[in-house]
C-alpha cells in the first residue's frame, strides 16, 4: 500500500509506556484508542457508589486512571492538554472489536510472550487485512511473537521500540519481523521521523537492539569500573556527563531515574541471552547492585538509589550519596580533576576528547579505559545488531541524549589512538579496523560535497548516509557555504536564494556580535538573496540577551554606552520585522528572553514543537528591553475586539511578562500570544525544520512579500490600565506575594504596557513604545537589587527573588 495513510491508531497496554505512546500519537493530531484489561474486583470508592464490575466505569477504570496519571505527569506527555480529547479508552472485553476501524495497532503490554501471543489472537480475530501491528518489546524475539499467526499479519508485523517518555526520548528502532514486507519497513522508519518525530533506526532482531544493547553495556561497564579505579559515584558523574556531551543526569542519576530494577532487567536479559558475545560478563552484576536490589533501593521511585534526598533537623534538606564500600549514605563530595579544568575553553566537543584521553590524573586514566572499552565492543556488534556503523551512532545520540556516538568520538580521537585505547584496555582490535586505518581515509566518516559518508564495511569504501537530502544539515554546509562570520554568528547559504544566520555563542545568547551578524544578514539578503532564516541545530536555539554584558555596563555605571547598546538591540529586533525581505524564524528547545523577542519580530516562526518559550526577564530583575514589551502591547491592542474589556486582555498580555511564563511546547505558546495561529508553523522533526523555515521564506519571497509599514495605530489605555496595574501591584506586596523589588519591575512594565500615564485611550507609535520600554528597562539597571540578580543569575543559573 503506497499511499498508506494513519488517521487511528490502537494502543494496547495503558502503562508507562502505552499511554505515554498514545499521547504522543495525540500530539501530532492523530486519533488513538487506548485499550486495557477490565479490573478483577471493585475498589473501596466503587463499592460506596453501589457499582459492579459490569458498569462501564469500572470496566475502564484501569485504562482511565493509567491515562489521567499520565497526563498530570512531569515532564507532560502532550504538547497541550486539550490534546487528551483525540485520546478514547476502553477495554479488552467490550471494545476490541473497535480495532478493526485503526489503520495501527500497538501493542505495549507486559514483557511476556503467553500475555502477548494472547493478545496477538484476539488482534487477529478483529483486525482488518493489511493494518500495521507492531510490537513496543524490548527483548522478546519476534519469530516467537509471530508463531500461529496468518501470513497478513506476519507481513504487516515489526516491533517499534519507543524509549520512555515517548515524547521526549528521540530514538524509534525499527525491528522488521522475518516476514515482515519491505514496503511496512520502509513506512515505518518514514513515519518516525516525518511525523512522530523521531531518529528512526532500523535495527534486528537481537537482544534489547542497538540502543539498550550498547547504553547497558555502558553502564554495566562502569559498574565494574568504578571501586576497581577508585573512583566515587560524584566522580563518574563528574566524567560522564556534560563534558563528553552527556545529559547532567550523567550515569548513577539517570539510573535512579530510570530505576535499577528497569536496568537490571535489561542486563540479565542480555547476560542470558547472548552467549556469543565476548564481553557477556560484563552483564553480570556486581555485588554492590544486587545489594541495593536486596534492599529495594531502586532510585527516584523507592526513595532512594545512588543519591537520597535527605531531611535535616532545620527541616531543610539535601542529597545524600551511597559511598560503595560501606553501603551506607553520606554527604555529596565535590568531584574535582585538573584534566577537567583543561577542557573549560574548549568549545567543540570533537576537540575536548584528545585532551581527556591525554589527562595524567585519575580522569585522565578513566577515559582512556571508558573509551578503549566502548571502542572494543562497538566494533565488533557489526553485523550483529546492525550492518551499518552510522545507525549504532544514531541510536545513542537519540536514545540516550550522547552528542556523539561510539565511532563519531572514534573519529574524533584519530582511529589509530582509538585502537592503541582498545589493545591498552585488553582487547584485540576488529580485522575490519585494521583494515580500515591502513586504507586511504582511515575514518568512519568524511564530508564531501555536502553530504555526510559513512564507511561500509562489506564494499570497503565511503558511502553517502541515505536520506540526508530532504534535510539541511548545518555541520554539512558550513564549511562550503559560509558567506560570513564573526566569533559568535554565521551567514549561512542555504541555496534557492535563502540566507540563514547561525548562532555559536555560550548558550546561543545574543550578545554584540549575535546583533552583528543579523544586522549583517540582513543587509545583504536584501542585496543578495530573496529571504532570510534564523536558525541553528544547536542544543538551544537561544538562552536570551547576553546578561554579563548588561551587568559590567551596569556596574561601570556606563548608562550612556548601555542606553546605545538597548537601542541597538530594540533597532536589530526591528530590522526583522520591517526590511524588503522576509524573515523567518526557527526556534527550539530553550528560547528565552532575547530570543523570544527576536521571535515575536520574525514575519513568520516555524518553530519545532518542543519549542521552551517565554519572555523571561523578570528573573533578572529587568523587563523585556529588546522590544518585547512594546511588542506584547501591540499584541495586546490588536486582540481588543468590540465587546471585550480591553483591559482584561491587556492584563493576560501583561502576566504573560510579569509572571515570566514559559511555554512547555510551541502550542502553548500560542496560548501566551507569543505564537500567533495562522501565521507561525509547528513542526515536529528538529531535522526537518530548517528544510521547512526555508520553504516558507521562499513562499513568502515569491508570493510578492512588500516591506511592512511601521505601525503608528496601536491603542494604548493610559491612566486607566496604569492604575488597575498599580492597585494589582500594591495588594500583591501587601500579601506578601511579591517583594518591593518585584513590584518596582512590574509597575515599570505597567507603565510601558498602558502606554504611561496618558489621561486617555491613544494611538501611539511601536518607536514611542520602544522608547518608554528602554527608558525602563535601563532605570532598573540602576538598581541594587536588579544587579543582585543578575549577578545571581550569571553564578548560579537560577533566578532569585529579593
Amino acid at each position: 500500500m503506497k499511499n498508506r495513510k494513519i488517521n487511528k491508531v490502537a494502543v494496547i497496554g495503558s502503562g508507562i509506556m502505552g499511554s505515554g505512546i498514545a499521547c504522543h500519537f495525540a500530539n501530532i493530531g492523530v486519533e488513538v484508542l487506548l485499550l486495557d484489561i477490565i479490573p478483577s474486583k471493585i475498589n473501596e470508592k466503587e463499592s460506596q457508589k453501589g457499582l459492579t464490575l459490569d458498569d462501564h466505569l469500572v470496566r475502564n477504570r484501569i485504562v482511565n486512571n493509567n491515562l489521567n496519571n499520565a497526563i498530570k505527569s512531569n515532564p507532560a506527555p502532550l504538547y497541550h492538554n486539550k490534546f487528551a480529547n483525540r485520546i478514547s479508552t476502553g477495554n479488552l472485553e467490550d471494545d476490541i472489536v473497535s480495532i478493526a476501524e485503526v489503520d495501527w495497532i500497538i501493542e505495549v503490554v507486559v514483557e511476556r510472550l503467553d500475555i502477548k501471543q494472547q493478545i496477538f489472537e484476539r488482534i487477529e480475530q478483529h483486525r482488518k487485512s493489511g493494518t500495521l501491528v507492531t510490537s513496543n518489546t524490548s527483548g522478546i524475539p519476534i519469530a516467537l511473537m509471530n508463531e500461529g499467526r496468518s501470513e497478513d499479519f506476519q507481513k504487516h508485523f515489526a516491533v517499534t521500540h519507543f524509549f520512555n517518555p515517548p515524547r521526549y526520548l528521540k530514538l524509534f528502532e525499527v525491528v522488521p519481523g522475518p516476514k515482515c514486507s519491505a514496503e511496512v519497513t520502509a513506512f515505518l522508519i518514514d513515519y518516525g521521523t516525518r511525523y512522530l518525530g523521531k531518529q528512526s533506526v532500523l535495527a534486528k532482531d537481537t537482544p534489547a537492539f542497538i540502543g539498550n544493547r550498547i547504553g547497558i553495556f555502558c553502564i554495566q561497564s562502569l559498574f565494574h569500573q568504578v571501586k576497581d579505579m577508585g573512583l566515587t559515584i560524584e566522580e563518574i558523574d563528574k566524567l560522564t556527563g556534560p563534558v563528553i556531551g552527556r545529559p547532567k543526569s550523567a550515569t548513577f542519576r539517570t539510573v535512579d531515574v530510570v530505576g535499577l530494577d528497569t536496568l537490571v532487567h535489561v542486563a540479565n536479559g542480555l547476560h542470558k541471552h547472548c552467549s556469543k558475545d565476548e564481553r557477556r560478563n560484563v552483564f553480570e552484576l556486581p555485588d554492590f547492585i544486587q545489594t541495593m536490589m536486596d534492599n529495594q533501593w531502586l532510585g527516584s521511585k523507592s526513595g532512594q538509589g545512588f543519591y537520597k534526598k535527605s531531611k535535616n533537623n532545620d527541616g531543610s534538606s539535601e542529597i545524600l550519596t551511597l559511598d560503595l564500600d560501606s553501603m551506607d549514605y553520606r554527604k555529596k563530595k565535590r568531584a574535582q580533576f585538573a584534566t577537567l579544568d583543561k577542557t573549560k575553553s574548549i568549545d567543540n566537543l570533537e576537540d575536548r576528547y584528545t585532551v581527556l584521553i591525554e589527562g595524567t590524573d585519575k580522569a585522565g586514566a578513566f577515559y582512556r579505559k571508558n573509551f578503549g572499552e566502548l571502542f572494543a565492543y562497538v566494533q565488533y556488534r557489526i553485523p550483529e545488531i546492525s550492518d551499518e556503523l552510522y545507525r549504532i551512532d544514531d541510536a545513542m545520540k537519540a536514545g540516550f541524549g550522547w552528542s556523539h556516538g561510539p565511532f563519531e568520538i572514534w573519529d574524533a580521537v584519530g582511529i589509530k589512538k582509538g585502537m592503541k585505547l582498545i589493545e591498552e584496555a585488553g582487547h584485540k582490535v576488529s580485522d575490519w579496523v585494521v583494515e580500515l586505518a591502513s586504507s586511504e581515509q582511515a575514518r568512519f566518516y568524511s564530508l564531501n560535497d555536502g553530504n555526510r559518508h559513512y564507511y561500509d564495511i562489506p564494499n570497503k569504501k565511503l558511502i553517502v548516509i541515505p536520506g540526508q537530502e530532504s534535510f539541511l544539515i548545518l555541520d554539512n554546509s558550513r564549511k562550503t557555504q559560509t558567506v560570513w562570520k564573526n566569533d559568535e554568528c554565521s551567514l549561512i547559504d542555504l541555496g534557492d536564494g535563502v540566507l540563514n544566520v547561525e548562532f555559536h555563542s555560550k548558550m546561543n545568547t545574543i550578545g554584540g556580535g549575535v546583533l552583528q551578524g543579523l544586522n549583517r544578514g540582513v543587509d545583504l539578503a536584501e542585496k543578495e538573496f530573496q529571504a532570510l532564516v534564523v536558525g541553528n541545530q544547536g542544543a538551544n536555539f537561544s538562552a536570551g540577551a547576553n546578561i554579563g554584558m548588561i551587568f559590567m555596563m551596569a556596574v561601570e555605571q556606563e548608562y550612556d554606552e548601555l542606553n546605545m547598546a538597548i537601542k541597538y538591540f530594540q533597532d536589530t529586533m526591528m530590522r526583522m520585522r520591517y526590511s524588503s525581505i522576509p524573515t523567518v524564524a526557527a526556534p527550539h528547545t530553550l528560547t528565552l528572553g532575547g530570543g523570544c523577542e527576536l521571535c515575536l519580530h520574525a514575519d513568520k516562526v516555524v518553530a519545532a514543537a518542543e519549542t521552551y518559550i517565554g519572555l523571561v526577564e523578570f528573573g533578572v530583575g529587568v523587563i523585556p528591553g529588546g522590544g518585547g514589551s512594546k511588542e506584547m502591547t501591540l499584541r495586546a491592542a490588536d486582540s481588543f475586539r468590540k465587546n471585550d474589556v480591553e483591559l482584561n486582555v491587556l492584563q493576560e498580555y501583561f502576566l504573560t511578562i510579569g509572571m515570566a511564563k514559559v511555554a512547555k511546547s510551541a502550542y502553548e505558546a500560542f496560548d501566551y500570544g507569543i505564537l500567533q495561529k495562522g501565521k507561525d508553523l509547528v513542526v515536529t522533526q528538529n531535522q526537518q525544520q530548517l528544510a521547512i523555515a526555508k520553504q516558507h521564506a521562499l513562499l513568502m519571497a515569491e508570493t510578492g512579500y512588500t516591506k511592512p509599514i511601521m505601525r503608528k495605530d496601536i491603542k494604548v489605555l493610559g491612566k486607566q490600565a496604569l492604575g488597575m496595574f498599580l492597585v494589582g501591584t500594591d495588594a500583591m506586596q501587601a500579601g506578601n506575594y511579591i517583594s518591593e523589588h518585584d513590584k518596582k519591575i512590574a509597575n515599570k512594565l505597567a507603565y510601558v504596557m498602558a502606554g504611561g500615564d496618558l489621561s486617555q485611550p491613544t494611538r501611539v507609535s511601536e518607536q514611542y513604545l520602544l522608547d518608554i520600554e528602554r527608558e525602563a528597562f535601563l532605570s532598573l539597571c540602576t538598581e541594587r537589587k536588579t544587579l543582585e540578580r543578575i549577578q545571581h543569575m550569571l553564578k548560579t543559573g537560577k533566578p532569585l527573588r529579593n
